[in-house]
């Protein structure tokens, strides 16, 4: 599994200093990448992918992990790569008599409606039909917001007042399973790209979830959708909802932070979003009876359920006490409604938008929800220490160990060499290229073979 971060940036403007566009800053951001490896689209020593997206926005894609705290733990550390690319930046502006601060933002929508996305993806087995698997997903994925949105301000227009949203990204998405991803924005994308062995594996690559600040948040997320997957694909039994138009209900549960949106079933019955939660909670709660321990540790899974069970809980007797200090919007609305109070109760008042922005900026003392981590105001899931490991280290249970490998011997001889997600080549003299279509494989003879190979011709 991984995950795709793709971060909001501008930068700041004092006195007479014109304002610098997003691409602007983005080129003087990835300055150094471009320098070092003649390219802004490259894999890191800890074998994720680092690179500059359509829309000027930085992205880290994480290597490849088998274990929800280790995916953690990478993406955070995506966290640290790219905001040392903008201290950097900072670094150079201020040398070239620009002196200006430069904002990264791990949200999901900026200030004139522009949507970037956080990815998940997940390697499921080529068995699986993926549009089936899709299909009995959407009442999991359009209610999963309930446990782990992001929150947002939603700012007035047309016939709607300013109000609270549970997620960032529900009002983006327009199909439920699709294989487009920007120009209708599914909910889980279908294009064929499985990074791996196509007669073995293919990828489910989920385009909905908010960008998260909490670690546990993050976990939840992650940790109930594998367990979703566990299930129907060991034919367990899981409870299944036809939900009618369920991109039209994705956005009634984003307005309902009560969880009481009704939705229509196919056999004329109805059920709530909240409701459609407890019952898929329930079914992970048996899972963790039967289910192998590997991979994530059942203990972790357990870990993942109770937060789910606290949080249903919560939205059900309105009394959040007990997850507010884990739950994205949560912890947010608690910020929000705090200065909601003193600024005259209304949800369109500019710094409340102000405040809903800076709880997503990346920069540890200076984000909002940094702050709060700092201050020991929210829970943890991982630890600074786990994360720093990782900001230059690959896996080391994964395909990922070999990339960084390849990745660490190419640097220190100075060879050139080509990467993506399967394939390690060695261009000269003459080219050499090995596949390594086993994501789960971190020990491969052949390996030795690419590396000998760059010793001898360096």
């Amino acid at each position: 599994m991984g995950i795709e971060t793709e971060y909001g940036i501008t930068s700041s403007a004092s006195g007479d200093q014109r304002r610098m566009t997003p691409d602007e800053i983005a080129r003087i951001l990835f300055r150094p990448v471009v320098d070092e490896y003649s390219s802004s689209n490259i894999f890191h020593p800890n074998a994720s992918r680092l690179y500059l997206d359509v829309g000027s926005h930085p992205e880290v894609a994480t290597a490849e992990c088998d274990s929800l705290t280790q995916l953690i733990n990478y993406e955070r550390a995506g966290d640290r790569v790219v905001d040392d690319l903008a201290r950097r930046a900072e670094e150079a502006l201020a040398a070239e008599q620009q002196p200006r601060a430069v904002y990264l933002f791990k949200n999901n929508v900026d200030s004139v409606g522009n949507s970037y996305g956080c990815h998940e993806n997940y390697l499921i087995s080529r068995h699986v039909v993926l549009k089936d698997l899709g299909v009995a997903l959407l009442p999991f994925m359009i209610t999963r917001q309930l446990i782990c949105g992001a929150g947002k301000v939603q700012p007035a227009r047309g016939e709607e007042s300013a109000h609270f949203l549970l997620s960032q990204r529900a009002d983006q998405v327009w199909e439920g399973v699709s294989s487009a991803t920007t120009r209708s924005r599914p909910i889980i994308n279908t294009r064929d790209e499985p990074h791996g062995d196509s007669k073995r594996f293919r990828r489910m690559h989920v385009i909905v979830g908010d960008s998260n600040m909490s670690e546990p948040t993050l976990a939840l997320k992650v940790g109930s959708a594998l367990l979703m997957l566990e299930m129907f694909e060991a034919g367990f039994d899981v409870p299944r909802f036809e939900v009618v138009d369920p991109i039209h209900h994705i956005r009634e549960i984003a307005r309902d932070t009560t969880g009481r949106t009704p939705l229509p079933l196919a056999d004329g019955s109805t059920i709530t979003a909240l409701e459609v939660q407890q019952a898929l909670c329930d079914a992970a709660r048996r899972w963790l009876n039967e289910r192998e321990d590997a991979g994530t540790p059942s203990a972790e899974m357990a870990r993942v359920v109770d937060l789910w069970e606290r949080t249903l809980h919560a939205i059900e007797t309105q009394d959040f006490s007990g997850v507010d200090r884990e739950i994205d919007w949560v912890i947010k609305r608690g910020l929000l409604d705090r200065y909601r109070d003193r600024l005259g109760g209304e949800w369109g008042h500019p710094k409340l938008a102000q405040i809903d922005l800076t709880y997503h900026d990346i920069r540890p003392g200076r984000g909002l929800f940094s702050i709060l981590e700092s201050r020991g105001m929210v829970e943890r899931w991982t630890t600074d220490e786990a994360i720093a490991k990782c900001i230059n280290t690959p896996p080391q249970t994964t395909r990922a160990k070999l990339r960084g490998q390849f990745l660490a011997e190419a640097r220190r001889l100075g060879s050139n060499v080509t990467v993506d997600w399967t394939r390690l080549k060695v261009n000269r003299p003459e080219p050499m290229t090995e596949e390594f279509s086993d994501p789960f494989v971190s020990e491969d003879p052949r390996l030795q073979a690419l590396l000998d190979y760059m010793e001898h011709n360096a």
